[in-house]
């Protein structure tokens, strides 16, 4: 009789054939799990945008706020650009600042314009 181990099986060899032991409890732990749900987080997308180019007001259109990217358009029209980029400068920050759920409740499910 001879007994040899191979990726956690016991083969035992006895008169030509072969019996293979296993242990068949299923454990919890290593089993594969479905993916969650995650909705589409733009948080990086519109961050960056807003900081390179927040006097366009591109992040807000990102962000579905069509009124306000035309205003900060305005805005940036009006002051020469300066008040735009200022604008999207520290918008851009508060957006990279806040974690994934903040954002996400925050400026995708609750529309909050500015700031």
């Amino acid at each position: 009789m001879i007994a040899l181990c191979n990726n956690f099986s016991i083969f035992i060899k006895t008169n030509n054939t072969t019996n293979t032991m296993e242990n068949t409890k299923q454990e919890t732990w290593n089993q594969p799990q479905e993916p969650q749900f995650r909705p589409e987080n733009k948080k990086v997308v519109a961050g960056v945008l807003a900081i390179v180019l927040g006097y366009l007001g591109i992040h807000k259109f990102i962000l579905g706020y069509t009124t306000e990217g035309i205003i900060q358009i305005l805005i940036s029209i009006i002051t020469c650009g300066i008040a735009g980029t200022i604008i999207g400068l520290i918008e851009g920050i508060i957006y990279l600042t806040k974690t994934d759920e903040e954002f996400y409740h925050t400026y995708q499910l609750n529309k909050k314009g500015w700031f």
